[in-house]
């Protein structure tokens, strides 16, 4: 490891000394999580856990260990996700693969998870239908944790969908999955209903684009982030046919961004199909999911 302006080398670069420096590091450069990721990064390259990395603390890693950790602390430097750095994020109890091709999973977008669970306690064999799927995080958890669900993942990125099958293989749901390339219902038969809509669909607007942390603005896909001047362009498209996409008494909802309630919502309002209309907080009580009910 290169040496920091202000301190001097350790005489041996053992685990704890490539924590301590990569930590400054990264500190330095603004990053808040700096240990955290100075973990996170150095229990990739030596292909343990980061509790284990903790019991390893007085050993050296070798060359090649050392040189692969650097490359890494030197891609985080100039804004690369972790998550991608590492090839993982986990979410909802599980680990999915990500890669640039697919967003980065979010604690936030678990809330969504978990209403549509709710939703379908008591529902012998629901049909759940996912929008927007990128890396597969919600219809694989859903269908983990919901063994009699049928669930079919839509993106419009043919490598999202590849990510998203790898994900489903191994997590053991591919068997109940089906995972269409196409635009939101357009890779559907015309015919093809559900009990549950879910979406974390592209919400940033244009002018708030620019102002995204430099790691998600450069680095993570604008098409899973971009929903048009004014955020709203899939709540659009999704409240105008949720309505003849589900089954009598099916449910759609839809991640949304901490401002857009009022406006989602009232997308929603103004679909005749659609009744019983309900928001929800996350965990830090900011609006996540809004919902609606079919007549």
């Amino acid at each position: 490891m290169a040496e920091p302006a202000a301190t001097a080398p350790p005489e041996v670069w053992t685990v704890r000394a490539l924590l301590n420096w990569t930590t400054q590091f990264l500190h330095k450069k603004g990053f808040e999580s700096a240990r955290l990721e100075s973990q996170l990064l150095l229990a990739h390259v030596l292909g343990c856990t980061r509790i284990e990395v903790f019991a390893r603390s007085d050993d050296e890693p070798t060359a090649a260990e050392k040189t692969a950790f650097r490359e890494l602390i030197r891609k985080r430097s100039e804004g690369w996700p972790v998550a991608y750095l590492v090839g993982s994020r986990e979410f909802y109890l599980l680990k999915f693969e990500v890669t640039p091709a697919v967003l980065v999973p979010r604690p936030d977008t678990e809330t969504l998870v978990l209403e549509a669970l709710k939703l379908l306690h008591g529902r012998q064999t629901p049909s759940v239908l996912d929008l927007g799927t990128g890396s597969g995080c919600v219809a694989i958890s859903i269908a983990h944790q919901f063994p009699r669900a049928q669930v079919t993942a839509v993106d419009l990125s043919p490598d999202a969908i590849e990510v998203a099958r790898r994900n489903a293989n191994k997590h053991g749901v591919s068997d109940r999955m089906s995972l269409l390339c196409g635009d939101l219902f357009d890779p559907l038969p015309t015919d093809a209903t559900f009990d549950i809509i879910v979406s974390n669909p592209p919400y940033i607007t244009h002018a708030e684009f620019a102002e995204l942390p430099a790691d998600v603005r450069d680095h993570e896909p604008r098409l899973a982030l971009d929903g048009g001047p004014d955020g709203l362009a899939f709540y659009r498209r999704i409240a105008n046919e949720a309505g003849r996409r589900l089954n009598p008494g099916g449910s759609v909802l839809v991640e949304i961004g901490s401002t857009q309630e009022p406006a989602v919502r009232g997308l929603f309002e103004t679909q005749p199909e659609l009744t019983a209309l309900m928001s929800v907080k996350d965990m830090a009580g900011r609006w996540r999911v809004v919902m609606a009910k079919k007549r």
